[in-house]
């Protein structure tokens, strides 16, 4: 059995434990641009350079031991009435407690699947179908998850309309142009926090404001799965009806992830069987899941505010450093970028880096690094075993000759700024090597 007072000492380890790495990270300090300062491991227990953390990240060792302890003492099924099942229910609610409390919704609006994937599915099939009568008309953008685009050709087939709006060069929807895509008849839009391919990150608020003043009634959804854990998200604030969000991304679980679903909005289950979390996603709970999912939650916000800022100088810092490269460019950031790199980043997500080499193949650039053991990725992880010329690259206009030369960097709240130093002194290496042996 996990009490709550167990539970309340991981809360508690949680604090320890962070404040632990600290330490052991920074004997040395380094001061680098201007004021900002990082702290710098001088002896890395792990070789592997880890730079692929919008794929997944990896676990937080306090995670990984709390799901060990819950799937071996609280093994009841929530559903039931007994000791057993009231224990296990009683992790799914502490978990939702401390998810409901960063976002400050209600914990009756809290649902939790199986990742991302699913909570798109349900936020978009589920609402489609249940407000069908109001209209069918819905708007995206085109630079989405396929977590929504193929669920968009989905509804498509079913008879909806779909308007897929054009992204600025950096990314990023215009107030405007969903103003002016909007219907009397538009029941549904959906537009991602953060792009997961090149970090460029929406002012959702705005948008959710600019369609609720041309529709009241419309419902919007938002992808957070790149976003929450990095930046903070408040959907009743916002006016956002709908938030997705997969555990795997915030040092939690695979296979656990939430939908936030306001209680105003009428919205039909796509998973249907006994009828758990009042009927709106059968079967019973991944309890270890959701409990490791409810303690990452708990970790990542933990000092956010921080930590953010010191993935933003990170991010920053890499940006100025890759730009001494020859024939490197960085995609998705605000036109801004050449007179005020710092005001630049800060609009996107701080924790994703797209950057083109000219004259190098993306696939070959990633295995020169991997065999530094440092990993990266060459698009969505996603989406990488269809290989295509991306969609998102595509949209903000980026030249032909770089569509193949272009790698995602992606950080942690973890790590070092050492990482990245090696990351850089291994592409000052290969890039020359490699630009040899381009095709003519």
């Amino acid at each position: 059995m996990v009490s709550h007072e167990t539970f309340g000492a991981h809360r508690r380890l949680t604090r320890f434990f962070t404040s632990l790495a600290s330490a052991m990270r920074g004997k040395e300090r380094e001061r680098v641009s201007g004021e900002t300062i990082f702290e710098s491991t001088t002896v890395r227990e792990n070789k592997m350079i880890y730079l692929d953390n919008s794929a997944t990240t990896r676990p937080f060792k306090e995670v990984t031991e709390y799901m060990s302890e819950v799937m071996r003492d609280t093994y009841g099924n929530p559903s039931s009435m007994h000791r057993a099942g009231v224990e296990a229910e009683a992790v799914i609610k502490k978990a939702k407690g401390i998810i409901a409390g960063q976002m400050k919704v209600d914990e009756k609006e809290i649902f939790f699947t199986s990742g991302g994937t699913e909570s798109d599915n349900l936020s978009l099939i589920g609402c489609a179908f249940a407000n069908r009568r109001a209209g069918e008309h819905i708007i995206t953008s085109k630079i989405e998850h396929p977590a929504v685009t193929e669920t968009m050709k989905y509804l498509e087939e079913q008879g909806f309309s779909v308007t897929y709006l054009d992204v600025d060069k950096s990314g990023g929807v215009a107030p405007e142009s969903l103003k002016e895509a909007m219907r009397d008849d538009t029941i549904l839009v959906s537009i991602m926090h953060v792009n997961n391919e090149i970090g460029s990150m929406n002012d959702i608020e705005v948008l959710a404001q600019t369609a609720k003043s041309r529709n009241p009634g419309v419902i919007f959804h938002t992808d957070a799965v790149q976003s929450f854990g990095k930046v903070r998200i408040y959907p009743k604030r916002m006016k956002i009806d709908l938030v997705s969000v997969s555990g795997h991304k915030v040092h939690g679980p695979k296979g656990a992830g939430f939908q936030y679903i306001s209680d105003k909005v009428k919205i039909k289950p796509i998973i249907f069987g006994g009828g758990q979390q009042k009927g709106m996603r059968s079967g019973t709970e991944n309890v270890p899941g959701i409990a490791g999912l409810g303690l990452a939650t708990e970790m990542v916000y933990d000092d956010l505010d921080q930590k953010t800022d010191r993935m933003y100088d990170l991010k920053e810092y890499f940006i100025r450093e890759l730009t001494k490269l020859p024939d490197t460019y960085i995609n998705g950031l605000d036109s801004v970028y050449e007179s005020d790199l710092k005001a630049a980043v800060r609009k996107s997500a701080p924790h994703i880096v797209s950057a083109s080499f000219e004259g190098v193949r993306a696939e070959v650039l990633l295995h020169a690094l991997e065999a530094k053991e440092i990993y990266v990725s060459s698009g969505s992880a996603c989406s990488s075993n269809k290989p295509a010329k991306s969609r998102t690259l595509m949209s903000i206009g980026l030249d032909d000759s770089l569509l193949d030369s272009t790698i995602r960097f992606s950080i942690s709240q973890e790590t070092a700024k050492e990482e990245l130093d090696y990351t850089l002194t291994a592409l000052a290496e290969e890039l020359p090597k490699l630009r040899k042996y381009v095709r003519r």
